[in-house]
């Protein structure tokens, strides 16, 4: 079932349950209200609360089994909501945009990944944990947002013409630095007014 968190903002993001972090529900709470959907609810049901903005979370495992998941995103990628994906979800919505991911032959683990944001070339020091990556091939109006400096592999994503992000490392994890807090104050900008 849905669990509500009330603030009193006049914005409400809609977080989809894929095994979701506290610490990201606390990031989305300084600035909306929150209300948290299992993985397997369907668009139509997501957009009854009428959302400014839908986040995808992290979770575990090969997003590929996410089957219903991804047909519910790629639903909601036909609206103009603001979408945001954490981790596993930044993989969920490259597949629900036409894209693919492939199992990384040891994975990304650790407090200390270097990720460098493309349109700046300025390098980030993140916290990863996953197994999975999201393939190089991006669709069309995809492009990369950061790239892991140590492998080159995709660490988040953008659309050219659609207010959807993600990124694979964990912005709302902070072991020391605090740098990549900015990306909640991007997505906060980006909710829509209804």
């Amino acid at each position: 079932n849905p669990i509500e968190y009330t603030t009193g903002s006049e914005n409400t993001v809609v977080v989809i349950d894929c095994g979701v972090k506290f610490n990201i529900l606390r990031n989305l709470l300084k600035f909306s209200n929150v209300i948290r959907v299992p993985y397997n609810f369907t668009a139509e049901e997501i957009l009854e609360f009428k959302p400014n903005g839908i986040l995808i979370s992290n979770g575990p495992g090969d997003p590929k089994i996410l089957n219903k998941t991804i047909k519910e995103v790629s639903s909601l990628c036909s609206y103009n909501i603001p979408l945001f994906g954490i981790c596993l979800g930044s993989q969920i919505l490259a597949l629900a945009l036409g894209g693919d991911t492939y199992k990384l032959k040891y994975g990304h683990r650790g407090q200390n990944q270097p990720c460098i944001e493309s349109s700046t070339k300025k390098c980030y020091i993140t916290s990863h944990n996953h197994g999975y990556a999201i393939d190089p091939n991006l669709p069309q109006n995809i492009e990369p947002w950061f790239i892991n400096a140590n492998d080159g592999t995709i660490e988040g994503i953008s659309h050219t013409k659609k207010p959807f992000n993600a990124v694979q490392f964990h912005p709302e994890h902070c072991p020391g630095p605090t740098d990549t807090d900015f990306i909640f104050n991007n997505f906060k900008k980006e909710l829509k007014k209804i």
